[in-house]
């Protein structure tokens, strides 16, 4: 396994940003593989300028933030520019300056929702690239399967046989609690924390009740709505909106929540091999997870949905795209057939096609509208 994967389509995205904005600013979790990013982007670009606000020196030569940028040019990198969010407020009139002298890419670990006014002020100047972990156009599809099991981070996925990964993924959950989370100022019990982190596994995929998640764990149901913000923001949760109109049916309105990376769910649920997943009693959820996630990263997340009706019809992912509409089922079977469900979603959405993504090897016709495809052609899919 080589210990460096080329990411042709995120890179060819940053230097699009990078040409049409003065402020490109790369998020995703902690630990997807933003650095490496950076600087292979920058191997194209002369002079570069790198301040990781991580290091000490990095943020002390930050302590006059205008006049050490005001007289950077070419390409200025700052990694974990949430530790000094002030900065923004600096960028903005650099940006300005006639000639844009220089471009500035910033790697960041939390949203813009938890980097108060990052988006207010620096708007019409940034653009937003999300670099999450591997996906199959960057593994190669024979690597499905230990892609699903270990997760997109790099160093999990990349990780040497026997129980390394694990381990790994055991030091970035105590590391990410216990350290980055008080770093974004965020006083929460780490402990506290874990335990939200460990029953959203456990409710991988299915619909948010705040008030039942709040029993469970003992707090009041402001306190549970404020975990899920916080993880949500520093991208280890995905909270997927519902889609609702005028129909007349009575719609889900509430969220659906993942675990984003596959192997951090596992790691969670305490599952370490192939054979312990596939005879786990959430394959199914893990598999729509995997799936979804490996769906928003290769056609994009903009404009994604679930939608679900009172009285069981649904459709796990609703994608928005040149002005029509595209549904996607997961389903973990063998050969997936037409459902009850699928026949509604096409009747009252009024979708372009519907893709059932399963993890075989045979695409084929169920309908005029809907195509089973196999996950290892994900890649290869242009939504027209």
């Amino acid at each position: 396994m080589k210990q460096l994967l080329p990411r042709d389509r995120l890179a060819n995205q940053v230097r699009q940003s990078l040409r049409e904005s003065p402020v490109t600013a790369l998020l995703g979790a902690r630990q997807t593989g933003k650095t490496t990013l950076a600087r292979m982007i920058a191997e194209n670009h002369k002079p570069v300028h790198f301040f990781d606000l991580e290091q000490v020196a990095g943020r002390r030569a930050l302590s006059t933030p205008e006049l050490t940028l005001g007289e950077c040019r070419g390409l200025v990198v700052i990694d974990e520019v949430q530790r000094m969010p002030s900065l923004f407020e600096v960028l903005r009139p650099l940006c300005d300056r006639p000639g844009r002298p220089a471009r500035f890419l910033l790697l960041g670990s939390a949203s813009p929702d938890l980097v108060r006014g990052v988006s207010e002020t620096l708007a019409g100047r940034i653009l937003f690239v999300r670099v999450n972990g591997f996906t199959l156009d960057e593994t190669g599809p024979g690597e499905q399967n230990r892609l699903w099991l270990r997760g997109g981070f790099p160093r999990a996925f990349l990780a040497g046989k026997g129980e390394s990964a694990w381990r790994w993924l055991d030091s970035f959950a105590a590391t990410f609690l216990e350290r980055d989370v008080p770093q974004l100022g965020l006083r929460v019990p780490a402990e506290a924390l874990r335990r939200f982190w460990i029953m959203s596994a456990h409710d991988h995929g299915q619909i948010w009740n705040a008030a039942e998640l709040a029993r469970s764990l003992g707090v009041a149901t402001n306190t549970a709505r404020y975990y899920l913000d916080i993880l949500n923001g520093a991208f280890v949760l995905r909270v997927l909106s519902p889609w609702h109109e005028n129909l007349k049916k009575r719609q889900v309105k509430s969220p659906k929540v993942y675990v984003r990376d596959s192997g951090m769910l596992h790691y969670l649920l305490g599952i370490s091999s192939l054979s312990a997943l596939r005879s786990h009693p959430r394959l199914g959820a893990s598999w729509e997870g995997f799936a979804l996630e490996q769906t928003l990263g290769l056609l994009g997340e903009t404009n994604a949905y679930f939608w679900s009706t009172q009285r069981g019809a649904e459709l796990d992912l609703l994608l928005l795209s040149g002005g029509k509409r595209y549904g996607f089922e997961f389903k973990c079977a063998d050969a997936p057939s037409m459902t009850r469900s699928i026949h509604v979603a096409l009747s009252d959405l009024g979708l372009e096609k519907i893709f059932v993504i399963y993890p075989g090897k045979d695409r084929y016709v169920l309908h005029e509208k809907v195509i089973a495809l196999p996950l290892k052609e994900l890649p290869m899919l242009k939504l027209k």
